[in-house]
């Protein structure tokens, strides 16, 4: 969008998951400082079953609760910023209503109908063919909002002064394709608990919502007298979540949770990555997904890479490989930026800086026209 034209209409179109809307935000936030652009936000509610399920991909709003949703009416948006399944379908949705006049910038992997997006955001862990349509950054977008780890440390401070330092919190995500969570998974976070015991501090542990409840219960059991444990439910109060975030001394989280990973190295926290085993049908899905990474991968637009981008999107048409995301390459990326080490490796506070590539996807978004992609 040449810097002649007037303000463009902007629709900011966002569900329930506030790690995936924080990304639209921060661009959101740059489009306001950098060019002036404001956006119009847009909130989107899904039904019951697809809260947890997953709506059919395409322009509909059958899995939308039209009531308590914003209104999405004429007149239509020049440029729509989304993120997620749910999202997108409805971005989808109104592009087909303004005559496919809107344009659609998707943060994250698109789940299908590639060619629809006209500009597509992905990060390290994410693996996609390499179309004209799709920018490669360093890091996710999340953001971490500081006034509120600040508050929250002031909450937590009185609660936390008794605990024995160092205080470490270890996080615990759960099950993600390839990752398995099981006994050997549950045994380490014991481990780790007890190895923070044993230099005289309190280790923290939080589960999420996608921790298994068998997880949980052994936990309970087998954790020493001196750990806390903060078992995540819809029902409970008094999460410690955001006051360790702002008081914890060192970090150890699971490899599945890639948001947890993303908060605490924004937030230059000392952080250790506990790598996930994988299942037999795991570890196949990661082979495939290495297979993905090396396929996937832009090169710089040399004879091999070009015979390579032309392979990477006959596999993509034919459905063998279409999108996937790569935990072992974000991890190693974390780790080469020096903004992570391994679990079991020696603590160390990080010495490296997250990348700012928001500057990037502005300058994108403001030249839409003359990269609108093709078939």
């Amino acid at each position: 969008m040449p810097p002649s034209e007037s303000q463009p209409r902007i629709w900011l179109l966002l569900g329930d998951k506030k790690g995936d809307n924080g990304q639209v935000e921060t661009i959101a936030e740059a489009l306001q400082s950098m060019l002036g652009w404001h956006c119009e936000l847009k909130r989107i509610k899904v039904l019951e079953p697809f809260v947890f399920g997953k709506a059919k991909v395409g322009p509909t709003l059958y899995h939308i609760d039209r009531e308590r949703s914003d209104p999405l009416q004429a007149p239509w948006p020049d440029l729509v910023i989304t993120v997620g399944r749910s999202p997108a379908n409805v971005a989808l949705w109104v592009q087909q209503q303004s005559g496919g006049h809107s344009k659609i910038v998707l943060v994250g992997k698109p789940s299908g109908l590639m060619e629809r997006f006209d500009l597509i955001v992905i990060s390290t862990e994410i693996l996609l063919a390499p179309y004209p349509n799709v920018l490669r950054i360093s890091m996710p977008l999340m953001r971490i909002d500081a006034d509120a780890v600040q508050q929250a440390a002031r909450e937590w401070t009185a609660r936390f002064a008794d605990l024995p330092r160092p205080l470490i919190a270890i996080m615990v995500g759960g099950p993600t394709n390839p990752f398995v969570y099981n006994d050997a998974v549950t045994d380490r976070l014991i481990e780790a608990a007890r190895a923070v015991c044993a230099e005289g501090g309190t280790p923290y542990l939080t589960t999420s919502r996608r921790t298994p409840p068998a997880v949980v219960e052994r936990l309970k059991s087998g954790l020493p007298a001196e750990a806390r444990l903060f078992a995540w439910s819809a029902e409970a109060g008094d999460n410690p979540y955001m006051g360790l975030l702002g008081l914890a001394d060192r970090f150890i989280v699971t490899g599945d949770s890639i948001s947890m990973m993303v908060e605490v190295t924004r937030l230059g926290k000392p952080l250790a990555i506990l790598p996930l085993p994988c299942g037999l049908l795991g570890s196949l899905d990661q082979l495939r997904r290495s297979l993905a990474r090396w396929l996937f991968n832009p090169g710089n637009g040399g004879r091999r890479d070009r015979l390579r981008a032309w392979l990477a999107r006959l596999v993509y048409h034919s459905r063998f490989i279409r999108h996937t995301r790569h935990y072992p390459g974000f991890h190693q990326k974390l780790v080469d930026l020096q903004l992570a080490t391994w679990y079991g490796e020696t603590p160390r506070a990080p010495t490296g800086r997250y990348p700012d590539d928001v500057s990037i996807v502005v300058g994108r978004i403001r030249s839409l026209p003359a990269d609108r992609p093709t078939d």
